[in-house]
């Protein structure tokens, strides 16, 4: 069936059988409007039964990234689809709920804070000519978060059987005790390796923690969220402005930059236009129920393995 088709039966059945207000069936004619002129200008199939969960993620994508839809509308938007998607199931005219799984972004009530690249940059710069003690520590605990978007207490569990020097690779242990597998950036792994080298053989052990306070014990995420908030000041950064979280803000929004060609900020952030799709950068962040390892890196690793390369410093 031609999407239009089953729009106009659906907007019939809420003003017939559901008898909602004229305003209302406007507001669901609007919405579904603009998801048709989505499939129009990608030339996407106008056939009902080629819509599935992904096309509607890369149309939210394109919502929020390109159009600066607000999440509230986005909300609105969705909760149209969705009723759209289950009086189509209910009248048997698809297969399947092609709305399953699409969730709908968090209130704009208050705004993710992500440092833009420059800020980045400064932090990064202040890192790389520090010549305190346990400079070059804070130097690859913070890049890590940073090219990495994982959580901070996912940093401080840390131990070096995690990383794979070889592949190139980190395992993270997310909420759930869910695995995923990364790839590591190179600006990474040179510094994990210094920073092996200068510390005890006994630290090094494979179950031993990678990063140490400076009793030598392991740093836990109160001390990790101490050393970034003085490393802000130093590198002339607002600490009351950043935290530890907003790294990985930071990570995820300026990935998502990339897909915004006019951006000036592209061509730091971006390798050959290389664009990170919401299912991979979900992925990266560990926001969804993962596979096995081995089925994880044998399906998405190069989608991922480009989005971690895609950031220039």
């Amino acid at each position: 069936m031609h999407i239009q088709q089953a729009i106009d039966d659906f907007l019939l059945y809420l003003e017939v059988e559901q008898n909602y207000s004229a305003n209302t069936v406007r507001s669901y004619d609007y919405d579904l409007t603009v998801f048709v002129q989505f499939l129009e200008r990608h030339k996407r199939s106008m056939e009902l039964d080629s819509l599935n969960p992904s096309l509607i993620r890369r149309y939210v994508q394109d919502q929020m990234m390109n159009h600066n839809t607000k999440p509230r509308t986005m909300q609105r938007r969705i909760s149209t689809l969705k009723s759209f998607s289950k009086f189509c199931a209910k009248e048997n005219v698809i297969q399947g709920d092609f709305m399953v799984g699409i969730k709908a972004p968090k209130s704009d009530s208050k705004l993710p804070t992500y440092m833009n690249m420059d800020e980045l940059k400064k932090l990064f710069a202040y890192l790389e000519h520090d010549e305190s003690g346990l400079a070059r520590r804070n130097e690859t605990m913070i890049k890590l978060l940073a090219t990495t978007g994982m959580r901070r207490q996912e940093l401080v569990d840390l131990t070096w059987e995690q990383i794979d020097f070889y592949n190139e690779t980190i395992r993270i242990y997310g909420k759930g005790k869910k695995e995923r597998l990364l790839p590591l950036h190179s600006i990474i792994i040179p510094l994990l390796k210094a920073h092996k080298e200068s510390l005890k053989e006994y630290q090094t052990h494979p179950k031993e923690p990678i990063f140490y306070n400076k009793n030598g014990q392991r740093l836990n995420p109160r001390g990790l969220h101490k050393i970034f908030k003085e490393t802000l000041k130093k590198a002339g950064l607002p600490p009351t402005r950043f935290s530890l979280h907003h790294l990985r803000h930071t990570f995820s929004t300026l990935l998502l930059q990339g897909n915004k060609a006019s951006e000036s900020v592209i061509d730091d952030v971006t390798n050959d236009g290389y664009k990170v799709d919401l299912k991979t950068l979900q992925e990266l962040l560990g926001h969804e129920s993962l596979a096995t390892t081995q089925v994880y890196t044998h399906i998405d690793f190069d989608s991922k393995k480009k989005a971690i390369d895609s950031f220039r410093f």
